[in-house]
Formats: C-alpha cells, sequence, structure tokens
C-alpha cells in the first residue's frame, strides 16, 4: 500500500500528485483495468454539471490531476464518475459497533490481487476548504473508507444495481461525507440531497456513538438503525432492508456475501456489547467464520483491513490480507 500525504488547495494537491506520478513514470489512464469507451465519456460528461452544482472542489483537483498528468480531464472524469455504476464491483464487508468500550468502524476491501500495488493510504490537509480526512482507496481520488478530523467515519460497500443514473458513485459519496459532514446526522441529510450514480451501502459512525447504515440507489435510500439488542450496522454487497430489495440485481457473483453476512452478523450479535478494536480485528481476521479467506489463486483478495477506534483514536490497518498481515497502530492523523 501506497502512502501519500496531500497539502493545498484541491487544484495545487491533483497537479502535484499528477506531476509527480509521471515524473515517476505512471499514466493513470495506463493503468485503468477496463477500457475507456463511448459509455464511459458520454457518462462522465452527464455527470460533470452534478459535481459542477454540488461539489465543484472534486473537478478543481481532478483538473489538477489532469494537468499534472498532461491528459485529457474529460478522460479522468469518466474513469471516475463511471467507476461502480458502468463497472461494477460487489464485494467489502463494513461494520459500526458503539458500546461502553466505545465506537468502532471495522471494513475488509476485498479487490483483485492483482492490483494490490495501486492501493494507496492518503492524508487530505486542505486550504480551500473542507475537512482534513485519512482514507484507503483503489480507485485514485475517491475513497473507500476513511475519517475526518471531526471524528465521523465511513465505509462503502458496493451493491448490484438495477438501474444507473448521472450522479455521485460510491466513492465519491464517501469522499464527499469525508470532506462535507461532521457528524451521521449531517452526513444523512446531505446523502438525501445528493444525485445517486450507482448502488452501494455506506456505514456512517461519529465519536458520540451515532451509527446508521445507508444503502442507497438512484431510485431511493433507506436507513438502519442499531436497536438497544443490536447495538451494531453492517453491510457486505446486497441490501439488507427490505425497501432496497427491489433496487438490487440478483445472480451476480458477489464474493461470498451470503457467508461474509452470517459472519459479521452472528459475531456482532453475540459480543457486539462488548466487543473491543482489537475484538474487531479478530472478526475481520477470520477468527468467527469466513471473512476473508480467498483463495488467491482465483485473483481475489482482502487487500487491506481497518479498525477506525473513534473514541480511544487510533487506527488499526493490516496493508494487505489480515490473515498473513498484521495489523499496525497508525497515529499519524488525529480526530
Amino acid at each position: 500500500m501506497e502512502h501519500s500525504e496531500f497539502y493545498g488547495s484541491h487544484r495545487e494537491i491533483g497537479m502535484r500528485w499528477g506531476r509527480e506520478l509521471r515524473e515517476k513514470g505512471y499514466q493513470i489512464l495506463d493503468h485503468v483495468p477496463y477500457s475507456l469507451e463511448e459509455p464511459q465519456i458520454t457518462f462522465g460528461r452527464a455527470c460533470r454539471g452534478i459535481y459542477q452544482r454540488h461539489f465543484p472542489a472534486m473537478l478543481e483537483e481532478i483538473q489538477g490531476l489532469a494537468k499534472g498528468q498532461n491528459c485529457p480531464a474529460e478522460e479522468l472524469e469518466a474513469v471516475l464518475f463511471s467507476m461502480y455504476a458502468l463497472v461494477p464491483q460487489s464485494h467489502c464487508t463494513c461494520f459500526a459497533v458503539s458500546n461502553q468500550k466505545g465506537v468502532f468502524l471495522g471494513r475488509n476491501s476485498d479487490f483483485w490481487a492483482s492490483l494490490a500495488q495501486n492501493n494507496q493510504n492518503v492524508i487530505y490537509r486542505f486550504t480551500d476548504g473542507g475537512h482534513a480526512f485519512t482514507a484507503n482507496t483503489t480507485a485514485f481520488v475517491e475513497m473507500e473508507d476513511g475519517v475526518n478530523e471531526k471524528g465521523l467515519a465511513v465505509g462503502m460497500t458496493a451493491v448490484a444495481g438495477t438501474a444507473v443514473r448521472p450522479g455521485f458513485n460510491a466513492g465519491m459519496l464517501v469522499r464527499y461525507v469525508l470532506e462535507h459532514c461532521e457528524k451521521v446526522a449531517e452526513a444523512l441529510a446531505a446523502l438525501k440531497k445528493l444525485p445517486i450514480a450507482s448502488a452501494q451501502t455506506l456505514v456512517l459512525a461519529d465519536k458520540t456513538g451515532d451509527m446508521a447504515l445507508v444503502e442507497l440507489a438512484p431510485q431511493t435510500m433507506a436507513v438502519g438503525r442499531p436497536g438497544p439488542a443490536k447495538p451494531f450496522v453492517g453491510a457486505v454487497n446486497r441490501f439488507s432492508l427490505p425497501a432496497m430489495a427491489p433496487f438490487q440485481r440478483r445472480g451476480v457473483d458477489d464474493w461470498r456475501s451470503a457467508e461474509r453476512w452470517d459472519t459479521m452478523t452472528k459475531a456482532l450479535t453475540a459480543e457486539g456489547e462488548t466487543m473491543t478494536a482489537r475484538a474487531a480485528t479478530a472478526l475481520l481476521v477470520g477468527e468467527r467464520g469466513f471473512l476473508c479467506q480467498y483463495d488467491r489463486s482465483e485473483g481475489k483478495d482482502t487487500v487491506w483491513s481497518v479498525v477506525y477506534a473513534l473514541t480511544e483514536g487510533p487506527i488499526l490497518r493490516a496493508e494487505g490480507n489480515p490473515g498473513r498481515i498484521p495489523f499496525q497502530r497508525d497515529d499519524r492523523f488525529s480526530f
């Protein structure tokens, strides 16, 4: 996993990173794991006005990145805006727990093992507005899990949906929440206003112990909350809230999400009221059942695992499959 720290305006950050990559001989568009064709270009153009209205700083960063890379911004927008939507992925596990031991958000990122060398852990600090945050990603400027300086954590899982529309995809939703929101309630209000491009879940937790599962599709969204006997929320690659069932496409390879769901929910039901950050890592490692034990020869793997301990402060991260790579404490970012 690569580690990068960015400081400056969105455009400056994009330009500096793009130039550094180019000077190392790395061109982003040469490493996109699918062909960039007219549907992605058309979709990117349709999304552009939405980002201009709701997240103009993201366009600034992409334009800076394109200038640093010396490539067309439109092609980068096509790749980034169509990801998870026109190019769906259905894997990853995420949960949040709040109890007397603390508030924790944990996530396994499951992805193609052959692309693991491109995974990034980033720290962003802005001079032109937006909360500082640290996050992990397989997808350039999009984020897949992270925590911001206010102590709001979020993690996504992708779902195969029944529709695609111009709007925000899963990775851009995570990025938006990290930059713009301080608490779960604020994030929920923001998500209701944003046009949604793809089907996905977001697990949210903040330092106060507030938590939510948000299941989103272009057609609608639904919110799940913990209850007195269930001090947790969680998600895999299927909608669990009854209202969202019509918006999920069946018959896709979701990387054994039913097994992962059973492992996660059984462990959290039994241990949620007493779970610690270290116990959360044990769940992610697979000590409670199948969660990350993929057959790597099939090309699938858990490529990182992370626990954000929101009340204690540390981040615990395994930069690879946690069954083989130990968790390490990361104290570089304060929240």
